[in-house]
Parts: structure tokens; C-alpha cells; sequence
């Protein structure tokens, strides 16, 4: 099951990321966690760019709404994105 809180107009859940993929898409739920193939390598913070421009573009926000709030160096993050709501958070992953 998906884990996520609903805080002052922020969504806040769990990412797994796996860079050097193929392409950019979200591949399920691992552990609570939202599971994410990445292009980018994880070097020099390519990997964090590309989840922030992905997850924006997936969702239909603002680059600077989305936030990497913890684990920038790690393959597990925890992400916040302003005016996102949860039903519209499920129902683009698919879990409405």
C-alpha cells in the first residue's frame, strides 16, 4: 500500500528511484514507496533534476512546486508537491 500525507495544500510520499533506465515512468509501488525509472545518471544531481522535471510534467505542476525533501544523495526519497491533492495523486498512478 501506498503511503502519503495530506498537509497544507502539500502531498508528501515516498519515492524509489532506479536512474540509467531506459526511460522515464513509473513502474508500481515497492515497499510504500512510489517506484520511479529515471534516465539520468546519479551524478552530480541529474538524477534529482529529472524526478522534479518528470513528476511535474506527470502530475501537471509547476517545477517549483515540487520539492525533494529528504534523501538527495539516496535511491529512496521523500517528495512534496504543492496544490496536489490526493485524489488527483491516485488517480494519476492509477490507485482511485
Amino acid at each position: 500500500m501506498l503511503r502519503f500525507s495530506e498537509e497544507d495544500g502539500r502531498l508528501r510520499f515516498e519515492v524509489r528511484v532506479q536512474p540509467r533506465s531506459s526511460r522515464n515512468q513509473i513502474v508500481g509501488e515497492q515497499e510504500g514507496a512510489l517506484k520511479i525509472k529515471l534516465t539520468a545518471p546519479p551524478v552530480d544531481g541529474e538524477a534529482n533534476q529529472a524526478l522534479v522535471a518528470f513528476l511535474s510534467q506527470f502530475f501537471g505542476v509547476a517545477k517549483r512546486d515540487v520539492q525533494i525533501v529528504k534523501g538527495e544523495t539516496s535511491r529512496h526519497k521523500s517528495v512534496s508537491i504543492n496544490g496536489l491533492k490526493s485524489e488527483m495523486f491516485l488517480k494519476k498512478i492509477g490507485q482511485s
